[in-house]
């Protein structure tokens, strides 16, 4: 049996399985987000997202040096696109990456770190098929230099300092109520009379 076969062979076998998998969570569960996966959807997806990073891609050397300017442009960046699912930290303790399914992963633990270089990059420049992960590479892979520099982040993650995280949280994106409660606060100080503010919508 050639390669291929034995390649083509696994990922049916894998759809199969997955297939299964999904069909009894929505028999007992439904098809809530709120599940956490089982065991079995979880090693079936790691397999997939492996298989699915082509071995080139897998085997790619990160191109941008780890310099101290580097990791702070892409703190930067993390925080401003990325932070919102997966925290400031990377542990994914947020409220729209709790809610997503499977929940945001904590990228400081070995599922994350294990990951080769190359990995982090395909995944990051092309997401992550049904999941919440999208693929945020708009420009050529060659040309994809804000990706490898997010992959020294990622590696960063796990010794982070308090003092970043601090930086951090005054590059997080404003939702529209905290924009207006920064605005009447604003207001206020100027001795403008505060507004009333209406209280944030959840979705």
């Amino acid at each position: 049996m050639t390669l291929l076969c034995k390649i083509g062979l696994v990922l049916m076998v894998l759809v199969v399985a997955t297939a299964a998998a999904a069909i009894a969570v929505i028999v007992h569960h439904g098809i809530s987000a709120r599940d956490q996966p089982t065991a079995l959807e979880t090693f079936v997806a790691r397999q997939m997202r492996h298989l699915a990073v082509p071995r080139s891609a897998r085997e790619a050397r990160n191109p941008v040096p780890a310099t101290a300017d580097v990791l702070s442009e892409a703190r930067a960046h993390f925080a401003d696109h990325c932070a919102s699912c997966h925290g400031n930290d990377g542990r994914g303790q947020t409220e729209m990456g709790q809610h997503l399914y499977p929940k945001t992963p904590d990228m400081r633990e070995a599922n994350t770190q294990s990951l080769s270089d190359g990995e982090l990059f395909y995944i990051i420049h092309n997401g992550v098929r049904l999941t919440g992960m999208p693929a945020w590479g708009d420009s050529p892979p060659e040309d994809d230099q804000d990706s490898w520099k997010l992959v020294h982040f990622i590696r960063h993650l796990p010794k982070i300092s308090p003092e970043e995280l601090e930086e951090m949280k005054n590059l997080n994106p404003q939702s529209p109520h905290e924009k207006e409660e920064e605005e009447a606060e604003e207001k206020f100080l100027q001795g403008e009379d505060s507004p009333s503010l209406s209280p944030p919508h959840h979705h």
